[in-house]
């Protein structure tokens, strides 16, 4: 409840890994957002839309007015949610293709990502995936999605100390923090662009 003794108000976030791998360290990030989430932020929920399933694009799949029910089940999620937590590995400076096929999946037809919020954390070598962010923020501006500016969120995973550990999940103290710090600046932006603060 709130002070005024109005429920407060939820925030559905959609959380989208680009990785496909079993172990990826991006994923590790959205479970561990997730946890935080649950654990210490109210006002928000965060659910994980798997986007293995999803066909690469292609709209001769379109039949009569509808496409495949795996996409049509994404597209839905992807409307239904109020904001979105993105996490990419970078693919040759970019943003990796299982992602961007699910972007473009939600765009056709009508656009599900428009007007709604966007926070994108990555984690690699190098950059800590920071140029596939860079191009993840042009693809939004096209789709009228906004991202948080601040703070922005890049994990070198393979610098010591280990940040993940044999399975993926996140360890790091700090780097959960941060996480911490990325959800509550989505909130906070949600709720000034819904008009609710």
């Amino acid at each position: 409840m709130s002070a005024a003794g109005v429920p407060q108000q939820v925030i559905s976030v959609a959380a989208l890994c680009g990785s496909l791998r079993k172990g990826s360290f991006n994923r590790g990030l959205l479970r561990a957002a997730m946890k935080i989430c649950s654990e210490s932020i109210s006002g928000m929920s965060i659910e994980y839309v798997d986007i293995s399933p999803l066909p690469m694009l292609n709209v001769d799949l379109e039949i009569g007015g509808t496409f495949k029910p795996e996409v049509e089940a994404f597209r839905r999620k992807i409307r239904d949610a109020d904001s979105f937590l993105f996490a990419s590995p970078e693919n040759n400076y970019s943003v990796a293709a299982p992602l961007k096929n699910a972007i473009d999946w939600a765009s056709i037809a009508s656009n599900m990502w428009a007007d709604k919020t966007a926070a994108m954390v990555s984690a690699g070598g190098g950059f800590g995936g920071g140029r596939s962010q860079y191009h993840l923020r042009q693809i939004g501006v096209y789709l009228d999605l906004h991202f948080i500016n601040k703070p922005e969120f890049f994990l070198r995973a393979y610098e010591p100390p280990p940040k993940f550990d044999s399975d993926g999940n996140l360890i790091d103290e700090e780097a959960k923090e941060r996480l911490k710090e990325i959800l509550l600046s989505l909130q906070k932006f949600t709720l000034r662009l819904k008009g609710d603060s």
